[in-house]
């Protein structure tokens, strides 16, 4: 029986999707599939056994990626599943930047015995008065799945919505309303936007991407939306804009101990994706990802190794190898096979950066001799039977 386990809680319109075949009651050491959504794996060993990690959500900070492709372990997260729900915050934390809502309630709450509270009101609302989002220009950075919603959702309240994405996909592409401007140069969004709001993956690239110099070419009172990563934001250099009102209002989902402090910094309990709707679409994703993998050997949104599909074996058996993007692997890889006198009716081969995956479908049965001899080929990191 193939074991499963649950690194955090995952919605059981997921879990339930795995079938007889499966315990997802075992324990970590003899897991053959992990499903984590926020618990760290850097500081754990990776089961002997285990084949993939499937993180419900799209941020995989807290999986060692490289460790894992080293081992052969694949890592998948959710693209796009919880897209909708941190879409409808970002557009919440536009609003509440624009409007002093916030303010206004605290303000009510402190008067709230007052007797004469509705008069009161009509004369101290003018300070808590604010603008509106129409017409003000949005810059986002990255159009992926949750970046193109949130510039489709803006361009629908009329705002006049400027994207930046150097690696956009053809699918992130067709999806972006035809209103949309698409930049190439990262400085128009830092120059022209009244509001800018961060959409991007965290690496060593654009850590601190929003700092002292890129705030220093913004419009004076600017709102910068951080519903992506802490560290793209320099937390020292953006204090310091706060204070001197170069930055009118920073929004972020990532509360630390100096952002929490900020003037002016409106910190959400990192609620992006905090709703059933996004939790139970994060956990279906990542169950049919890890249950595909386990049960056909395809790969659909790894995130350190390339995306493979060979849909169902429908030969007599199928072989999946995990190796280095080196060259003259393949031949060595089939003429491995063909020393054995099996033959190959289908495969297919892809990589990505450092690491690459093969898939052969055979006429004949693959047998443990088949595999142990694969896994001796410099640079082939694991060896599976699948069928």
């Amino acid at each position: 029986m193939t074991k499963i386990f649950c690194l955090d809680k995952i919605a059981r319109v997921g879990t339930d999707l795995f079938g007889e075949q499966y315990d997802i009651g075992g324990t970590y050491e003899e897991a053959t599939g992990i499903l984590v959504r926020s618990s760290s794996l850097h500081n754990r060993e990776f089961p002997k056994g285990l084949l993939g990690i499937a993180r419900a959500g799209a941020g995989v900070n807290n999986i060692p990626l490289e460790k894992a492709a080293l081992e052969g372990i694949v890592v998948f997260n959710t693209p796009g599943a919880n897209a909708n729900g941190v879409k409808e915050l970002v557009l919440c934390g536009m609003l509440i930047a624009a409007r002093d809502v916030i303010g206004g309630i605290k303000w009510i709450q402190s008067i709230s015995d007052n007797s004469n509270i509705a008069v009161d009101v009509e004369k101290g609302k003018k300070a808590f008065a604010g603008h509106e989002l129409k017409g003000k220009k949005l810059g986002v950075i990255g159009l992926g799945a949750i970046g193109a919603e949130v510039a489709n959702a803006a361009a629908s309240l009329g705002m006049k919505v400027l994207g930046y994405d150097p690696y956009i996909s053809v699918n992130s592409a067709w999806r972006l309303s035809r209103k949309i401007i698409h930049v190439e140069d990262i400085q128009s969004i830092f120059t022209e936007c009244d509001y800018i709001t961060l959409h991007v993956p965290l690496t060593e690239q654009n850590k601190g991407l929003i700092n002292k110099t890129s705030l220093e070419s913004m419009k004076t009172g600017v709102v910068i939306l951080n519903f992506s990563r802490d560290l793209l934001v320099d937390d020292d250099d953006m204090a310091e804009a706060l204070l001197h009102e170069k930055v009118k209002k920073y929004v972020t989902d990532f509360p630390n101990p100096k952002s929490a402090k900020m003037k002016g910094c409106i910190a959400i309990p990192h609620l992006g994706a905090s709703t059933e709707e996004s939790e139970d679409n994060c956990a279906v994703m990542a169950v049919e990802q890890l249950k595909d993998y386990i049960e056909n050997g395809n790969i659909r949104n790894s995130v350190n190794y390339p995306a493979c599909d060979m849909g169902e074996c429908r030969t007599v058996s199928r072989i999946g190898i995990m190796h280095r993007n080196i060259p003259n692997m393949i031949s060595q890889i089939t003429s491995t096979v063909a020393g054995q006198q099996i033959n190959i009716s289908d495969m297919t081969n892809k990589s990505r950066d450092k690491f690459a995956y093969t898939i052969l479908d055979l006429e004949s049965k693959a047998q443990e001799k088949l595999a142990e001899s694969l896994q001796e080929i410099e640079g082939v990191l694991k060896v599976r039977i699948i069928k």
